[in-house]
């Protein structure tokens, strides 16, 4: 790799908006991680805990905790010391491995994403059969193959990516190293490699939003029938977070990642990823677990052992 790049290292331009705004950028994004951080933290050992919630739902819940944790890390911590510090040289491995680590921890979330929907159609639509399909072993399965999908997926063109002659400016105009502005600084044609990364974009995300519609287009129809006006209510309130969730990741995911940006900018992807990288792992536990009654009332009752 050494012999095909003049460059020992990339400069991130980040979001070029002035010291003071730089700090007010920071401080925002602390606050927001070290809230994520430790939202998902609490939701992963009251989970290990408790008994009562090593359930299939719970577990996949924890494990979209991890992602959620592991995601914003891969970004947040070096956008901070280059806006605290004014640092912005990334070495050349550091660069390919947060492009790698990025595209994958996004990857697997959406494959866990699609999984945790089926979760809730056997769960509201099947629930007689729900203990047989949604099995211990099953559940383990579906998320080493998220895992694998992740890793198959994005293998190829960060190789690929890693592999090119960097003979031209070393500068990204990015917060961290995407594959459109890397493949900018590329002395080699990225024709090919293009067709691929938006390939493999669209089938990921389009495929798993499609799917997760799909999933709760049956659990709607479900639960319109269910005799309780306050179990419909409860259920749509449910179904309408996750939805609302999802849809704003995706809707930033196709923007970055599937519809052509020939003509974007550095500048025109900045804020779209910065939802993507931190904002939506912030949302996450608030919607899917920290709102759940039962993990509520849990929570609760753990915070009181705590105290006596």
């Amino acid at each position: 790799m050494g012999n095909n790049t003049m460059h020992d290292d990339f400069i991130l331009l980040g979001f070029l908006i002035g010291h003071q705004a730089e700090i007010l950028l920071a401080v925002f994004l602390i606050a927001i991680y070290a809230l994520t951080v430790a939202g998902n933290v609490t939701i992963l050992f009251i989970t290990a805990t408790n008994s009562c919630l090593h359930t299939p739902m719970y577990f996949f819940l924890g494990n979209l905790s991890v992602l959620d944790l592991a995601f914003p890390t891969v970004t947040v911590p070096r956008l901070l010391r280059s806006l605290l510090s004014g640092v912005k040289a990334i070495s050349f491995a550091g660069c390919m491995a947060q492009s790698y680590f990025y595209f994958l921890l996004g990857t697997v979330e959406y494959f866990l994403l699609t999984s945790m929907s089926y979760d809730r159609y056997v769960a509201i639509c099947d629930p007689l059969h729900y203990p047989i399909i949604m099995n211990g072993r099953f559940c383990v399965q579906v998320v080493l193959a998220c895992w694998m999908g992740g890793f198959v997926s994005v293998l190829y063109p960060v190789i690929t990516i890693t592999s090119f002659s960097y003979c031209k400016s070393n500068v990204i105009d990015h917060f961290f190293c995407d594959s459109e502005p890397l493949m900018k600084l590329s002395c080699t044609d990225p024709g090919l490699i293009q067709i691929v990364t938006f390939v493999l974009s669209s089938i990921v995300i389009l495929c798993s939003l499609t799917f997760t519609l799909i999933s709760y287009a049956y659990i709607v129809s479900t639960i319109l029938v269910m005799p309780s006006d306050t179990g419909r209510k409860k259920a749509f309130n449910t179904c309408a977070s996750h939805l609302t969730l999802i849809l704003m990741a995706t809707s930033v995911s196709i923007l970055l990642y599937v519809i052509p940006s020939k003509k974007s900018s550095g500048g025109a992807r900045r804020v779209p990823a910065l939802l993507n990288s931190i904002i939506n792992p912030f949302l996450s536990p608030l919607v899917y677990t920290l709102r759940n009654d039962l993990f509520q009332r849990i929570l609760r009752e753990s915070l009181v052992k705590v105290k006596q």
